[in-house]
């Protein structure tokens, strides 16, 4: 699960339970410290930014859109492989035309030149757009998969067409959410934040997009392990009531377990690089008698 890197996991919890208590509450707080193995190589990153172009986009927005993702493909690092991609009713890769491009001088170049020529046209179809993000992320297998998205509009897809693509890409690369503006949909950005295992936020002001998409391309290309699991044992009869990551973000990975193991079972927790988070786990077991442990045999 840590490739090598330097994990720490340390557990909060209060010892002093009452002798007929059936939940026991924990804080468990993982830490990748700067001991871990740096940034991944290169040559192991996938980055796709995605764009929305639809007619909603039209003047400063648009014009924003292109300078935050100008100043991102500027914080590639050499190396990394990455895609541009416009987003209306349908995905169209700008750049490069299809696969995927390493990122060094001249690519970096011929993709801002693309990306200066953007312009806004059609309806939003983000479903659509997360199935390619996820086409280009199957053909980098263990890699560590990022991308950005960025919308101003509500999404026009049915809702069952867009749960569908979301359902086909979930676990596939993590994605970062911006909403620019004010009249797209909340709850349809943090739907995708959580199951890509990302970050949510609203950029009121379009002038501050290429700052933000700095600062998000930045520490994605701090990442140095690709996926990540808490992997959680319980005794015979008891069961995890929920898994949540608390801090620095707060994320429900209850439903996101997987068998691993008899009375174990992991939790996706993304990619990581140095860094440090909070999970609040829930247990609720059987009481025992006063004085007795549980081993892993029961």
């Amino acid at each position: 699960m840590t490739d090598g890197s330097v994990f720490t996991v340390e557990v909060d919890q209060n010892n002093y339970l009452p002798v007929d208590a059936k939940r026991v509450d924990a804080i468990v707080t993982v830490s990748a410290g700067d001991g871990a193995a740096g940034p991944a190589p290169a040559s192991e990153v996938l980055e796709v930014i995605v764009i929305d172009c639809s007619t909603s986009m039209t003047g400063s927005k648009i014009r924003a859109a292109r300078q935050a993702t100008v100043a991102a493909i500027g914080a590639l690092r050499d190396g990394v492989s990455f895609a541009v991609v416009a987003g209306n009713h349908v995905a169209t890769q700008v750049y490069p035309t299809h696969g995927t491009a390493v990122a060094d001088d001249g690519s970096r170049s011929a993709a801002i030149r693309v990306v200066e020529r953007l312009r806004a046209d059609g309806g939003t179809g983000i479903g659509n757009w997360l199935m390619h993000a996820g086409g280009l992320a199957a053909a980098h297998p263990g890699s560590i998969k990022h991308a950005i998205l960025l919308t101003d509009g509500q999404n026009g897809e049915s809702p069952q067409y867009f749960a569908n693509a979301l359902d086909g890409v979930r676990g596939a690369f993590t994605c970062d959410c911006r909403g620019v503006g004010t009249d797209w949909r909340v709850d349809e950005l943090r739907t995708i934040a959580t199951a890509m295992l990302g970050t949510v936020d609203i950029v009121a002001d379009p002038s501050d997009l290429a700052a933000d998409f700095e600062s998000i391309m930045g520490v994605a290309m701090g990442k140095s392990v690709a996926d990540l699991a808490l992997r959680l044992w319980t005794p015979r009869g008891a069961s995890v009531r929920f898994v949540k990551q608390v801090a620095p973000t707060v994320e429900d990975l209850t439903d996101r377990r997987t068998e691993s193991a008899r009375q174990s079972g992991d939790y996706p927790l993304g990619s990581w690089g140095a860094e440090s988070r909070d999970y609040h786990v829930a247990i609720e077991s059987r009481p025992g008698r006063s004085g007795t442990r549980c081993s892993p045999g029961g």
